[in-house]
């Protein structure tokens, strides 16, 4: 019998596959999904400026964080294309990582705003240091750090798959738990 869809049924559109975008969100917020925060560092916005910052640094939270190799060590990030994060890391190969706690909801929420204030004021008052090798902002506080370098862009759909060799890896903060993205809300274990 072949299973043809009722006038009811939402028709998906442009997904030869059937598949919609609402049903595919609505299947993927059931996926519980840690939240971190990647940053790197972009030349300055007007090297023109002698008071300009040399560099700028950049942040955007992400949920599609995961290991993909212990030897090498490689993660893998997933970026909307044409995003900031997108085009900066196809031209800065060195980019960090901050796995971040439960109670650093208000980071994550931060720097996922659509339309946010710039960067530079985002990172005022959050504690961090600078990665040794990336010189990225690395969150105190978080549960652990990695520094990466680019090897592999890999255009997927409507994002890049950014595959990176850790250069660096520390867990700074053993206390808490991990921050989690589940069914479209940031929540913690328990």
């Amino acid at each position: 019998m072949l299973n043809t869809p009722s006038p009811t049924t939402p028709q998906a559109t442009g997904h030869a596959e059937g598949v919609s975008n609402d049903e595919f969100r609505a299947a993927m917020s059931r996926l519980a999904a840690g939240v971190v925060l990647v940053t790197a560092q972009e030349p300055s916005l007007d090297p023109d400026d002698p008071t300009a910052p040399a560099v700028e640094d950049v942040g955007m939270t992400a949920t599609a964080f995961l290991s993909v190799s212990l030897d090498p060590p490689l993660v893998l990030v997933s970026l909307r294309e044409g995003s900031r994060m997108d085009d900066l890391l196809a031209e800065q190969p060195l980019w960090a990582v901050s796995v971040l706690a439960e109670s650093q909801r208000h980071i994550a929420g931060r720097f996922a705003m659509k339309g946010r204030i710039s960067d530079r004021l985002l990172f005022a008052d959050i504690p961090y240091v600078r990665g040794e090798v990336t010189g990225a902002p690395l969150v105190g506080g978080a549960l652990a750090t990695l520094e990466c370098r680019t090897e592999q862009r890999v255009t997927a759909g409507d994002h890049t798959l950014v595959v990176g060799r850790v250069l660096t890896a520390h867990v700074p903060s053993a206390q808490g738990g991990p921050l989690l993205y589940f069914q479209g809300r940031y929540r913690h274990l328990g």
